[in-house]
């Protein structure tokens, strides 16, 4: 039999069960991703998919010993993570913030999976004033204690936006006024060159990758931060740091 590491959660963190899933997936619980054995066949084990089917839930099946790693009780091939943050939409966050009389300042988050660099990005952006933070439902960092932890309790308290489809949420913003700025080491201009006091939502994406090819299309700017250095990178929560702070830095010389 394999062996599997699994780090220990809570209990509270967890609903194992697929009755229980299915009855949590149907209440509206924000959930962070759910664990499925692989060779599940029952009649109720279909219904779960069903239901999982309609939402943005990231899933993974696994063997069964990965399931059992975790929790000894009657899981019935079945766990479900819950979420310590509240899911919001992008689609209603951006009209809201029109309407107080603002500029929409939102930071989105392309394939980052590291949750310390996600947890610190989270704080900056809270102490930033940033409206939102927007991520795809799979190809991100957990979103879990271990996140709300290194974010020193930021994400508890600005919004997050989970989208299935992180292409289309950019051309949305894009359509509600956003100028969608791309940080890459392709970009063109120098980070400082581009106004970002118009509506704007700065595209991040992870210091292996970068952006998602779709994605960084999308981006009427695309900008470099200047390295003098032999190391050919920043870490990408430094990076995110270093924008959202010009951001900030012009929008307050805008107001005074």
């Amino acid at each position: 039999m394999a062996f599997y590491k699994t780090k220990q959660r809570p209990e509270k963190e967890m609903i194992f069960g697929i009755r229980a899933v299915i009855e949590a997936i149907q209440a509206g619980k924000d959930i962070d991703k759910i664990l499925l054995r692989r060779d599940m066949t029952s009649e109720l084990a279909r219904e779960l998919s069903a239901v999982i089917k309609d939402t943005v839930i990231p899933v993974q099946k696994v063997p069964v010993e990965k399931l059992n790693r975790i929790t000894m009780k009657n899981h019935q091939g079945v766990i479900a993570f819950i979420s310590p943050v509240t899911y919001q939409r992008i689609e209603d966050i951006i009209p809201a913030v029109y309407e107080e009389g603002r500029n929409p300042f939102v930071v989105v988050l392309d394939g980052i999976t590291d949750v310390r660099n996600f947890g610190a990005i989270a704080r900056t952006c809270e102490c930033a004033g940033v409206d939102a933070i927007v991520v795809p439902a799979k190809g991100g960092a957990p979103i879990n204690s271990d996140a709300v932890k290194t974010s020193a309790g930021a994400l508890l308290s600005i919004p997050v936006c989970r989208e299935e489809n992180l292409t289309e949420a950019l051309r949305f913003m894009a359509a509600s006024g956003l100028k969608l700025v791309a940080a890459t080491e392709k970009g063109t201009d120098n980070y400082t060159a581009t106004d970002y006091c118009d509506p704007v939502a700065l595209v991040m994406g992870s210091e292996e990758d970068g952006l998602a090819p779709e994605n960084l299309r999308l981006c009427s700017d695309q900008v470099r931060i200047p390295l003098f250095g032999k190391i050919e990178s920043l870490n990408v929560s430094v990076a995110a740091g270093v924008l959202i702070y010009e951001a900030v830095r012009q929008r307050g010389l805008n107001k005074a």
